[in-house]
C-alpha cells in the first residue's frame, strides 16, 4: 500500500507530529480506497453505456474495490476493538 518506512523511522517525534503523520497516513489510505472505489464506477458506468471495455477489466477493478474496502473496515473495527481495550484498563 504506502511506504510505512517514512512514519517508522523517527521515533524521536512529539506526540503532535506523531498525531499529523498518523492522520497523514490515514486520509492517504481512504483516499486510497475512494479512489479504487471511484475507478471501479466508472468502469462499470462505461460498460453499462456500452463502451469498449473487457468485461474481466471491469471484474478486477470491482474486487480490488471491494477487498479494499472490506479490508478498511477490519482495520476500523480493530482500532476500536484496541481503543475499548486501552479504555477498560485501570492504572
Amino acid at each position: 500500500m504506502m511506504g510505512t518506512a517514512n512514519y517508522r523511522n523517527n521515533l524521536d517525534t512529539s506526540p503532535a507530529e506523531a498525531h499529523q503523520s498518523f492522520k497523514t497516513w490515514l486520509n492517504d489510505a481512504v483516499a486510497d480506497v475512494n479512489k479504487t472505489r471511484n475507478d471501479s464506477d466508472a468502469m462499470t458506468s462505461a460498460m453499462a453505456r456500452g463502451e469498449n471495455v473487457d468485461l474481466h477489466d471491469v471484474m478486477i477493478a470491482s474486487q480490488k474495490s471491494s477487498v479494499a474496502l472490506e479490508t478498511t473496515v477490519e482495520v476500523r473495527n480493530k482500532v476500536i476493538e484496541a481503543y475499548q481495550e486501552i479504555m477498560r484498563m485501570q492504572v
